[in-house]
């Protein structure tokens, strides 16, 4: 995922698929400086980590 897409998912109230190593993931925050956005999974909201941003992939849905 590139830097400017991990920014409107973290500052959009809608929630996106993101998932990080398989697992879906809250993108909280993102520092453009270090290119690393702060993500919880889903199932274990309190286990917060960084990753980076090009780790992220953001799954489309189709209803």
């Amino acid at each position: 995922m590139d830097l400017k897409r991990a920014k409107e998912i973290a500052s959009s109230p809608v929630m996106a698929h993101v998932t990080h190593e398989g697992h879906q993931v809250y993108i909280q925050s993102v520092d453009e400086g270090t290119q690393k956005a702060k993500v919880y999974h889903l199932k274990n909201p309190d286990h917060r980590y960084e990753v980076h941003v090009h780790d992220l992939t953001e799954q489309h849905v189709v209803h």
